[in-house]
């Protein structure tokens, strides 16, 4: 059936019928009708943590948000390795819970549990022996499927394309976002999705442990721009398709107020102790001046790398750092492996920096022996030096696909 489905591919109604049947093969979350519930779904990337401030963030503006998140494979990260970095944290819980959580704190961030969708496991499992892993209606069902059980308002889809992506180009990206989008709404579902850039990292950090400090400081209305303007527009994006009351302008306001005040801030920290975290740990990684690694595990070493000339910095290769990270542990190439969560990286310099020859670009956290000669060069190449008037600076969000509001 699967390779039939590879070769002649599927109508719109087809992928339908599919994805409700996948949907239906195990327990659906059930809500109270007034309640506005929410989530979000990225492709995958190099640093994206996103969901980690975005869906306290959705909480502190009165949606619920059970995310069902995933794990990282080859060099994309996973939600549910970063959270794991903080001690105590628990991705496993069952419907029961996962419904107080929502109830309790508004949001809560969890892998799919074995009475979710247990037909996309067994159909997951049986793509890869069959080589139809890229095959678009069954990467639609697979998705979509996973989000109507959660039985949602509104669903945005972050669809990346690149060099760091899954779809290199935005015309093959397009096309994954369109059947998405398509699907979701005749599921009932509002479902827009955002197609953004993935060559560059998202945010100054790449890692697991490293990732979650990143996103505690956006939390705490700090850390880099690219990732607060991608957590503004998303759930901004969000607010616009299931609360009449805002606009798309409005709601990205809205969610930059969260941000910016604490209470989304607040809303991660009580989702931290409803998943296992020990009130001390999690009120101490919210504090304002804290020590992340006084709780998480750092790795035993930090090399930093050099500049190499004068210029300015015009592109950096996630694909590249993610890969020499990957071969250092931070990630995993076949599901199950465990991976290291303290290995990663830190970018020291921005986009169009002016830098100089012998200047630190970046920290990376290890804890084998020493990076290899192959290893340095590789994060070398990764870097792109030149004139400053060849920089052309790029938002990170391309297109939009809008969801059908009726």
């Amino acid at each position: 059936m699967l390779m039939a489905i590879w070769q002649k591919n599927m109508t719109d109604e087809e992928t339908l019928v599919l994805t409700r049947e996948m949907m239906n093969s195990g327990e659906t979350l059930k809500w109270p009708e007034e309640w506005i519930v929410v989530d979000k779904h990225s492709t995958g990337g190099v640093g994206d943590k996103v969901s980690l401030p975005l869906a306290p963030a959705l909480a502190a503006c009165g949606c619920k948000v059970p995310m069902i998140s995933g794990r990282g494979l080859a060099h994309t990260g996973g939600t549910l390795d970063k959270l794991e970095s903080i001690p105590g944290f628990n991705v496993n819980q069952s419907v029961e819970r996962v419904e107080q959580i929502i109830r309790d704190v508004g949001c809560c961030i969890v892998g799919q549990t074995e009475s979710l969708v247990p037909a996309d496991r067994v159909l997951y499992a049986t793509r890869d022996a069959t080589s139809t892993v890229d095959c678009l209606p069954l990467i639609t069902s697979s998705i979509i499927s996973k989000k109507g059980a959660e039985g949602l308002s509104a669903l945005v889809l972050d669809v990346k394309f690149g060099r760091a992506a899954l779809y290199k180009d935005l015309d093959s990206a397009r096309d994954l976002a369109q059947s998405l989008v398509t699907a979701g709404n005749m599921l009932g579902m509002k479902t827009g999705a955002v197609l953004t850039r993935m060559d560059c990292p998202i945010g100054q950090s790449i890692g697991n442990a490293v990732e979650v400090c990143e996103a505690l400081e956006c939390l705490k209305g700090r850390g880099p721009d690219d990732l607060r303007e991608l957590v503004t527009i998303l759930g901004g994006h969000i607010l616009w398709m299931c609360d009449p009351k805002f606009t798309l302008e409005s709601g990205k306001k809205e969610i930059a107020l969260k941000l910016k005040n604490g209470e989304a801030l607040k809303k991660f920290q009580a989702m931290l102790e409803a998943q296992g975290v020990s009130e001390s740990v999690a009120r101490s990684l919210c504090s304002d001046q804290t020590d992340y690694f006084q709780h998480m595990t750092r790795a035993a070493l930090q090399t930093e790398l050099k500049v190499p000339d004068d210029g300015a910095i015009l592109d950096i290769d996630g694909l590249a750092l993610a890969e020499v990270l990957h071969k250092l542990g931070a990630g995993r190439t076949k599901s199950g492996e465990k991976i290291d969560h303290s290995v990663g990286a830190e970018i020291l310099v921005k986009m169009g920096q002016q830098v100089q020859k012998g200047e630190s670009w970046i920290r990376i956290h290890y804890n084998s022996p020493d990076l290899t000669t192959d290893q340095r060069s590789e994060l070398q190449k990764a870097l792109v030096i030149g004139s400053l008037d060849k920089y052309k600076a790029v938002s990170r969000v391309a297109e939009f696909i809008q969801p059908n509001m009726s």
